[in-house]
């Protein structure tokens, strides 16, 4: 088995590196792939770390997009190796975006009376703070009894807390990844909630898309069969992964999308050859 959707506490997850190799040893993962949002500290951090040699590791990554008020995220596996130069110089770009963003959400949230300050989230979100972090400090303030809650309420795409951000499109991040020796794959695509799902994906097969996560901890047996069908039918290759977090995400465990190994053979034998 393997797990190709992970994330460290340099994004949104509980785990430092060290914690989510020994826990993907454990679980008798071959291969794990660490995908951070929109950054690869997780990664060179876990990369520095003795492993077991039954365990690959694979550099990956969680970019955040754009589309209207929907923030559809997508993979990024770079199975040669280490990522151009210049994607790494676009991903600090991003990081100062984010930065931006989190200051006007502290903003907004102030003036609807929530008491919360930049420097507590970031002391939460280390490299990369985001929502989850915002949610967590909230929660501890008793504001909200779950993170869950704290979304649902307050920081989700259509509650009243929400601050766009600045973010690429679907199309730029594709054109980022795949020009930096990866294979982009949209992820966990049922979060989409499309009326014209086949019609939009072909048009990102269009703009260059490689994969889409068809096994995921959201996407379980029948939803699992129809994206694979989708893949096969616009011949995209298939990744999966649990979109494991830690203790953010409890009810997600390490390797619970039970993703083959041909997953990564296919991969690899189309796009990392």
């Amino acid at each position: 088995m393997i797990d190709l959707h992970s994330h460290t506490h340099y994004s949104d997850g509980a785990c430092a590196p060290g914690e989510l190799l020994e826990l993907a040893y454990q679980r008798g993962l071959d291969a794990l792939a660490i995908t951070d949002h929109d950054n690869l500290a997780g990664y060179d951090a876990a990369l520095a770390l003795p492993r077991p040699p039954s365990l690959r590791l694979i550099c990956g990554i969680e970019i955040t997009c754009k589309l209207g008020r929907k923030a559809p995220h997508l993979l990024g596996y770079f199975l040669k190796g280490q990522p151009a130069p210049e994607f790494r110089e676009w991903l600090t770009e991003r990081y100062e975006q984010r930065r931006d963003r989190n200051r006007r959400l502290v903003a907004h949230l102030q003036s609807l009376n929530y008491e919360i300050a930049l420097e507590e989230v970031e002391a939460l979100g280390r490299s990369m703070t985001g929502r989850p972090h915002f949610a967590r400090v909230l929660v501890s303030k008793g504001y909200f009894p779950s993170i869950d809650e704290a979304f649902q309420k307050l920081l989700g795409e259509d509650a009243p807390g929400y601050v766009e951000h600045q973010a690429p499109s679907l199309a730029e991040a594709i054109r980022r990844v795949n020009e930096s020796g990866g294979v982009s794959s949209l992820a966990h695509p049922i979060r989409l909630s499309l009326a014209s799902e086949e019609s939009f994906l072909r048009s990102l097969v269009d703009d260059g898309l490689r994969a889409l996560e068809v096994f995921h901890s959201d996407q379980p047996g029948h939803h699992a069969q129809h994206y694979f069908e989708l893949a096969r039918r616009l011949d995209l290759a298939v990744t999966g992964g649990s979109d494991f977090h830690g203790s953010v995400k409890p009810r997600v465990d390490l390797g619970c999308a039970n993703v083959e190994n041909w997953v990564l053979e296919e991969l690899q034998k189309r796009w990392g050859d």
